[in-house]
């Protein structure tokens, strides 16, 4: 695979893994918690096109993409750069698995192989909510909830993992999400902007995703930076047409 695009993909993958900036103030012990009623965007059908940018500290990659989402069930994307269909993407309940027109070869990674990999639990509705801008965890009664004058922080645990929401008070839609990781301070940020209505609810039509993580010869930050441009739900089924020449080599 070209290794431009193959390290734009393998960012895609990475994804599977999701605002003020001023201190929030945890409320005094013994007060009920705020409610917190998050806004999260709900459909059927989704699909959407959009701008994708891969940036390293090396190189910057951009590719154009057509989504479709049948929710809770498959994610399907197309990439193309320059007019030139370089490969796409079919994200399941199983698996991710990732096909290069140019090189003739694919790639499957396994949710436990990525999990394992980021020490972070990867699976569809991890992807899907990330790039809905919805909660990447379910709430939990453990959750701890604290309120700034225009913000509430939602901050969950799972594992050695901190997940802090930033939910803007007023629209009640997450416009920051941190998560980090104890043992090896790995993290991953996702700045969601740009709302505008899809399907009766706000919807980001800009995001940007910053992953910092420790390698053996230091640590490195991957960028990645999407801008829909149209975005739309429905009820109408949508196809999601994908297969695997015999001839493509599986990597």
């Amino acid at each position: 695979m070209n290794r431009h695009l193959r390290f734009w993909l393998f960012g895609l993958a990475v994804l599977a893994v999701a605002c003020s900036k001023k201190a929030v103030s945890t409320l005094p012990t013994g007060l009920a918690k705020p409610d917190l009623n998050i806004e999260e965007i709900h459909f059927e059908y989704m699909q959407g096109k959009a701008r994708m940018v891969l940036r390293d500290a090396n190189k910057e990659r951009e590719v154009k993409t057509n989504i479709r989402i049948h929710k809770d069930s498959v994610i399907w994307m197309t990439f193309s750069v320059i007019g030139v269909q370089g490969g796409k993407a079919l994200i399941n309940k199983d698996s991710i698995t990732i096909v290069s027109n140019l090189d003739k070869e694919y790639f499957v990674f396994e949710y436990a192989e990525l999990s394992k990999r980021y020490n972070f639990d990867i699976n569809y509705n991890v992807i899907q909510e990330a790039m809905l801008g919805n909660l990447i965890l379910p709430r939990n009664e453990s959750d701890d909830i604290s309120q700034e004058s225009s913000f509430f922080m939602l901050k969950q645990q799972t594992g050695n993992i901190t997940v802090s929401n930033y939910v803007n008070a007023a629209s009640m839609k997450i416009e920051k999400v941190d998560m980090k990781e104890s043992t090896n301070n790995n993290s991953l940020t996702l700045n969601y902007s740009n709302f505008q209505p899809v399907g009766g609810k706000l919807f980001p039509y800009n995001g940007t995703i910053n992953l910092f993580y420790k390698t053996l010869s230091g640590v490195l930050n991957t960028t990645i930076i999407f801008e829909y441009n149209k975005a739309e739900v429905s009820d109408k089924q949508l196809k999601f047409p994908f297969n695997i020449p015999k001839k493509y080599v599986r990597r």
